[in-house]
């Protein structure tokens, strides 16, 4: 099984274009689409959902015309949006029996098995007969996941899940995401770097609505093997080196200012060769659409 996006476009009435020719092919299992927030995942993820029309362009699930058989989709879809809200004095179980109603699963007996089954598979059986209202961040993005498993879907999209989880939620999270990818397509849209290198098999890096890249995260990590070096230096001097050198990234280390540089060889004797992972990855891609889109200003 896999979907296959093409040419997908959508420009909003206030002029914004938050897709632009996304092509996309998302097969089997965890599958990553990773940008800086406003990048377009989200705008994606709702068109993929039938939640609203792209201005052209297509996408299919197998045989399946997504934009053409919605009622289709949504019958193999499980869906978790980045802003998921709860009844906050409703148990997680009283819950998933309305969505199960609402899924069309009419047998009471077999609604109680399916929801114990999902309860159990989330964790969260113990905590069953507790408001959701009381629930932490992470136990909600769970019962998320329970909800979107309702029906045995094909496809499931969880957008930004684990923004705001402390680390032990998100490792449970990640469990969870490992389990329920090895049978269906899991699209996770997320902005953490480490999301995608812990849990996908392939991944897409979007920008302003474009893709940059699409491939397996190990093999494009590997294409900049070589590339990358490391440099300490003074938080003052920053400006001065992203003017001579291509700084992909900078981060504060006890006091002081680690900046990586891409190039083919060493940019100087005081960097230091560091081998390159996802996130110099990604922020050498979103460097280099940055130097593009500013020599098109120019030109």
């Amino acid at each position: 099984m896999k979907l296959t996006i093409r040419d997908v476009t959508k420009t909003y009435r206030n002029g914004v274009q938050a897709l632009k020719n996304v092509s996309l092919t998302i097969p089997l299992g965890m599958y990553g689409l990773l940008g800086p927030n406003g990048a377009g995942k989200s705008t994606l993820m709702r068109t993929i959902a039938t939640l609203q029309e792209p201005n052209q362009g297509s996408m299919m699930l197998d045989d399946m015309d997504v934009l053409r058989e919605k009622d289709a989709m949504r019958r193999v879809l499980g869906y978790l949006p980045q802003e998921f809200g709860v009844y906050p004095n409703v148990s997680a179980e009283e819950m998933l029996n309305h969505f199960a109603v609402l899924k069309g699963i009419s047998n009471s007996s077999e609604r109680k098995e399916i929801i114990k089954a999902l309860l159990q598979q989330t964790n969260l059986y113990e905590v069953r007969k507790k408001n959701l209202g009381s629930y932490s961040g992470g136990m909600k993005q769970r019962f998320g996941i329970a909800q979107a498993l309702l029906g045995s879907p094909q496809i499931i999209i969880v957008d930004e899940p684990t923004a705001g989880l402390d680390p032990a939620e998100r490792n449970r999270f990640h469990n969870l995401l490992s389990e329920i990818g090895e049978n269906v397509i899991v699209i996770l849209s997320t902005h953490i770097v480490e999301d995608v290198t812990d849990l996908c098999r392939n991944f897409a890096i979007i920008n302003k609505g474009e893709v940059l890249l699409e491939g397996d995260p190990l093999q494009v990590i590997d294409s900049i093997r070589g590339c990358i070096w490391r440099k300490f230096i003074l938080k003052s001097q920053l400006e001065a080196h992203q003017l001579e050198y291509d700084v992909i990234s900078s981060r504060l280390y006890a006091g002081k200012t680690i900046i990586h540089v891409l190039s083919d060889v060493q940019p100087g004797a005081e960097f230091e060769a560091v081998a390159p992972d996802l996130e110099d990855v990604y922020f050498s891609k979103i460097h280099e659409a940055g130097k593009r889109e500013k020599r098109l200003k120019k030109n």
